[in-house]
């Protein structure tokens, strides 16, 4: 467990690169590594606006504007994102990272995402802005459920990787220290009998997950 806890802290402070979601990494170490938005994130969490002009700057650097979003592909919503169909075999999904206090956090949990869910990764294509409201622009691939999700399945499976019931749909990994929520049927599909994880909400516990 320990390996797995250094290899984490080594893939959200940039010092082992990830294979998929090479920009994710990137911007989260930007802001983690900024002294303004250290000081923003250590202070109260509470300062979205600023962090986010610190983003942009990293954003028009690298040319990560994206203007060409294809509205007419849009196919559903939920209270964070807007998905589009892409293709065949993937969706985009327009993000303003709602559920975070700050984008680094909406970042790592990508990047968590990413790593325990790797048949569903994201990939960050570029951001976008409409009436002042940063969007991130990510892609996924594209899950058809064949069956309703058994949720007991879900916990089960949590439960094996050590990720321990806290309440409802929310998983906690007391050694790691990490919280996923939001496990609903609606966000954990189930594609020829097996459980595919498409929207998850992940959270550390920072004073046990940077602990040795």
């Amino acid at each position: 467990m320990q390996l797995i806890k250094h290899e984490l802290q080594n893939i959200i402070s940039g010092k082992n690169k990830v294979g998929h979601g090479a920009i994710i990494q990137t911007a989260a170490c930007y802001l983690r590594g900024s002294p303004q938005a250290g000081k923003m994130v250590e202070k109260t969490k509470h300062y979205k606006n600023q962090e986010t002009q610190i983003l942009k700057k990293l954003i028009s650097d690298n040319n990560l504007w994206v203007s060409d979003i294809p509205f007419e592909s849009y196919i559903s919503e939920g209270a964070e994102q807007k998905v589009y169909l892409k293709d065949g075999t993937s969706v985009y999904k327009l993000n303003d990272s709602i559920y975070y206090t700050c984008w680094a956090d909406y970042f790592i949990s990508l990047l968590l995402h990413n790593y325990f869910f790797a048949d569903t990764t994201y990939i960050l294509e570029g951001f976008y802005e409409k009436d002042n409201i940063l969007y991130a622009w990510v892609s996924q691939p594209f899950v058809r459920a064949t069956e309703k999700t058994d949720l007991e399945k879900v916990k089960a499976f949590m439960e094996t990787n050590g990720f321990l019931n806290l309440r409802n749909h929310d998983y906690r990994h007391p050694k790691l220290g990490i919280i996923v929520e939001d496990l609903h049927d609606e966000n954990v599909l189930t594609q020829n009998g097996i459980l595919r994880f498409i929207d998850t909400v992940f959270y550390l516990e920072e004073e046990i997950f940077w602990k040795d």
